[in-house]
């Protein structure tokens, strides 16, 4: 499979960076796996954008569905280096989503990107979070205290916008417990910035790995009662990252030729008679988005969301948006991003 690379020097940096936390994170999975799974590791799934003539990815996918409920590491790289009709030179991103089967280890997400417009200006993208089914106040101090740590001076504001950008007004609650969001990230020194990046995606992920140890070695059975509160919380994870997250949204937007790279993050099972109470709290035309998503999901209680699902979920997406553009105001509150790189948050 043949993928053009972006041409300029920070955009071949960033590929390094988010390759390389890539790596790195999928071989800590695959440890986990080994040590407290059935020793499937992930497996590479590729895709291009536009045939590989303006780049695209591969996404690392759990194999191990005794450890994970749905679990993705995509990196993606779009450019346009050769239609100088384009604002964007190239966009560059890992985003990865991991839903653990134990709902006593957390779900995590984690986007790191590097932006850069024709005229060479850039910025970075950094957003980490941790979604927890079942309340546990030690996972939180932890993952917290990560960030805290990598952070340094950008915690307060990271945070702060973190906060801003997962509530989700109409449930009156966040999507997790912590969450950090740099957007448009540039101090005018690309080396310094890239290795700041570079230091929160290592710090999010050792952090992740050892909360998720911590859980299933402590944690090894749960109950009936708790497997629901966890069918409960993806129902909340999905409604969130369908209804207001803006970089699904974009991704889903500029193109059709990721849709399921881009829904990696929607676990694998929902409880779709609790999505449908929130439709009434949904305002105009928002509400006709719900409806449609809950058309495009399968009959019955629990409902499972496979590869079909998931292309008909982008669909649903797509067709709302297109006849509703002005809905993309109610969406999270945040700067906008881009309909440039292919999220999955």
């Amino acid at each position: 499979m043949l993928r053009i690379s972006a041409k300029s020097p920070q955009a071949k940096e960033a590929n390094e960076l988010v390759q390389g936390l890539q790596k790195y994170f999928v071989t800590k999975l695959n440890d986990v796996g080994h040590a407290l799974g059935n020793d499937s590791p992930f497996e590479a799934v590729e895709w291009e954008r536009d045939k590989g003539i303006h780049g695209g990815g591969v996404r690392y996918e759990a194999r191990d569905e005794t450890l994970f409920n749905r679990a993705s590491v995509n990196v993606s790289q779009v450019h346009y280096d050769e239609d100088e009709t384009k604002q964007l030179s190239s966009a560059t991103a890992i985003s990865t989503i991991i839903h653990p089967s134990n709902p006593h280890a957390p779900s995590m997400h984690m986007h790191i990107s590097w932006t850069q417009m024709r005229d060479g200006k850039g910025y970075w993208r950094i957003m980490g979070d941790l979604n927890p089914s079942l309340k546990n106040d030690v996972f939180k101090r932890d993952f917290e205290m990560a960030l805290d740590r990598a952070a340094g001076e950008y915690y307060e504001k990271g945070k702060a916008q973190g906060d801003r950008y997962f509530n989700i007004p109409v449930l009156n609650r966040t999507r997790g417990v912590s969450h950090f969001y740099l957007e448009n990230f540039n101090t005018g020194d690309f080396e310094e910035d890239r290795t700041f990046a570079f230091s929160m995606g290592k710090e999010m992920i050792d952090a992740y790995i050892g909360i998720t140890l911590q859980a299933l070695q402590y944690y090894t059975t749960y109950t009936q009662e708790e497997k629901e509160l966890q069918f409960a919380y993806h129902t909340l994870y999905f409604f969130q990252v369908l209804t207001l997250d803006r970089g699904t949204t974009s991704g889903l937007l500029v193109h059709d030729q990721n849709d399921v790279g881009i829904m990696g993050s929607i676990p694998s099972h929902i409880n779709k008679p609790l999505l449908y109470s929130w439709l009434p709290l949904m305002t105009k035309p928002q509400d006709s988005l719900l409806l449609g998503l809950l058309e495009a999901l399968p009959e019955g209680q629990i409902v499972l969301v496979d590869e079909v699902v998931k292309k008909r979920l982008a669909n649903a997406v797509r067709v709302h948006y297109k006849k509703y553009p002005e809905a993309l105001s109610m969406q999270a509150d945040s700067v906008v991003v881009p309909p440039t790189v292919d999220n999955h948050s």
